[in-house]
């Protein structure tokens, strides 16, 4: 058996964005057996770039892959022993994100509804660990499953060794391209606490007479919120957040807050604070800009988009753009948030 490697792919697809983009080679992994052929494969062509891709919702391609794309397709979910307090979950890379869950809801594994609707893949949310309205999914991982391409071992990380935080992890590193998450294990409290503090979930709430919140008012809230503020992917290209909240210390917060007062930020651990980049951008003045096909979403300023026919380095020159814009205005520099390949 051989993996079935096919030549100039097109990408446009397998990216949120929709830029154009061919892979020099492609593989679709659809189970283990191709994870020791990818391995091998990669054993004999060492110079060849590498990368996994999942639904391709937090990467922008500015031009061609000029190496191997391997797509993660494994799906599947286990529901594993539990104990008094927890259940557990074990969800294969490739499975959808938002179906995955959708169906814990549906199923009473409750505790997942802050993540409701965001784009991607099992696989993919540990590696940006993944967070929105007041939840991180590190928070509810146990362990990730990975496939070593340079060992050939399967390895089971736990949350202090996969080095969780903000939309970080070590997956994101450099040095750890060639660790493929295969599954991940979730561990779901029994007892249900709704996480509803995130100021905009909060007001989202009550805006609605909500007294006793449950589960599905969370979920209902969630994706009723990203469904005003946010472009559907498959109508206009996007890959959701592009740039992170950035962090800074108080001398910097307080300096900032001097010349604007209405600045939002949320404070941290370790006396450092997280401001919004979306208030940033706005304030910059670059809130649904647009130039040629590709803009500033008018809804939430941290979302970038292909209003029909850009191309990868179309989007990536807004970005510096808005990056320049916001550094000049405050003197604070945006990172961002999505993967910039070729």
């Amino acid at each position: 058996m051989a993996l079935k490697i096919q030549k100039d792919f097109n990408l446009s697809r397998f990216n949120t964005f929709g830029v154009p983009a061919k892979a020099k080679e492609f593989v679709e992994i659809s189970g283990i057996e191709d994870l020791l052929l990818l391995r091998n494969y990669l054993k004999a062509n060492p110079d060849l770039p590498f990368l996994i891709l999942g639904a391709g919702s937090d990467v922008l391609f500015k031009g061609d892959f000029q190496g191997l794309v391997a797509h993660m397709g494994i799906q599947g979910l286990d529901f594993l022993e539990e104990t008094d307090e927890f259940s557990f979950v074990k969800a294969y890379a490739g499975e959808n994100w938002h179906s995955f869950v959708r169906r814990m809801l549906d199923s009473g594994h409750l505790g997942f509804e802050n993540l409701a609707m965001i784009p991607g893949t099992v696989g993919a949310a540990p590696v940006q660990n993944i967070g929105a309205y007041g939840l991180e999914i590190a928070e509810r991982i146990e362990n990730v499953e990975c496939f070593d391409l340079v060992t050939g071992e399967f390895k089971n990380l736990s949350t202090q060794e996969c080095d969780f935080r903000y939309r970080d992890s070590i997956f994101k590193k450099k040095e750890n391209n060639k660790l493929v998450i295969v599954s991940v294990t979730f561990k779901i409290p029994k007892q249900y606490e709704p996480c509803v503090g995130y100021r905009e979930l909060a007001s989202e709430i009550e805006a609605n007479r909500i007294v006793h919140i449950t589960a599905s008012d969370v979920y209902a809230c969630v994706t009723s919120l990203r469904k005003r503020k946010l472009p559907d992917p498959t109508r206009v290209g996007n890959a959701g957040s592009f740039f992170k909240n950035p962090i800074v210390d108080k001398e910097k917060l307080n300096q900032l807050l001097e010349q604007n007062p209405s600045m939002i930020f949320y404070p941290l651990a370790g006396g450092r604070y997280k401001l919004s980049a979306a208030w940033l951008i706005d304030n910059s003045g670059l809130k649904g800009i647009r130039l040629g096909d590709v803009g500033v979403w008018d809804k939430q300023p941290l979302v970038l988009v292909n209003y029909g026919q850009a191309r990868g380095v179309d989007v990536f020159d807004l970005a510096q753009e808005v990056k320049y814009r916001v550094k000049n205005c405050f003197g604070v520099r945006l990172e961002p948030e999505v993967v910039i390949l070729g």
